[in-house]
């Protein structure tokens, strides 16, 4: 009997052990969930400062440049695109057309000498510099949250615990549009 109720209370204790260690699986994930969507709103954040600083710069260079109404008028569009989207695959494609708007406006100031020298400008030119590299920064962070997550809910024995309670790989890395990796060309 004795020997009984020592392997009774082995097994228990056992039971309890993998009963907490099932919890703390558990809560990581939740934790490294959430952290995705933490991570996201960063992200967030970042593109929506540099579309409040957009008006200011398309402002700035239309005194200078009137007649590239095309340019400009992209970059307004891909500015309402953003204040539109509601998904986060429709916020990635506005960020996109932003990236693409921009980098044509870039080429457009490489023709304006006087444009470079204005301080509202480089003023402005500085706080976008700055926020796109934030928004480089967060991207990559967030990516980094999907990854963690992502390997979490796939690995033994947190896939399993990650299926029971229906939690499933996040898909939405950030990723580069193709052709990105060609640098634009300047012509005079």
């Amino acid at each position: 009997m004795k020997g009984f109720l020592i392997g009774a209370g082995v097994i228990v204790l056992i039971l309890a052990f993998v009963f907490m260690g099932g919890i703390g699986i558990y809560n990581g994930i939740v934790s490294k969930h959430e952290n995705i969507t933490a991570k996201w709103a960063q992200v967030e954040n970042q593109l929506q400062r540099r579309a409040d600083l957009i008006p200011n710069l398309v402002n700035t260079v239309k005194g200078y440049a009137a007649h590239e109404k095309t340019v400009l008028e992209n970059i307004t569009n891909a500015r309402s695109q953003w204040g539109q989207a509601k998904t986060l695959n429709e916020k990635v494609a506005a960020a996109g057309a932003m990236d693409s708007a921009l980098a044509r406006l870039l080429l457009v100031v490489e023709n304006y000498p006087d444009l470079k020298a204005n301080q509202t400008f480089l003023a402005l030119m500085d706080e976008l510099s700055g926020t796109e590299n934030r928004v480089a920064v967060e991207r990559m962070r967030y990516n980094e949250s999907v990854r963690d997550y992502n390997v979490t809910v796939r690995v033994f024995p947190a896939n399993i615990i990650a299926g029971m309670f229906g939690y499933h790989p996040a898909t939405e890395y950030f990723k580069a549009k193709d052709g990105a990796e060609a640098a634009p060309e300047v012509n005079f």
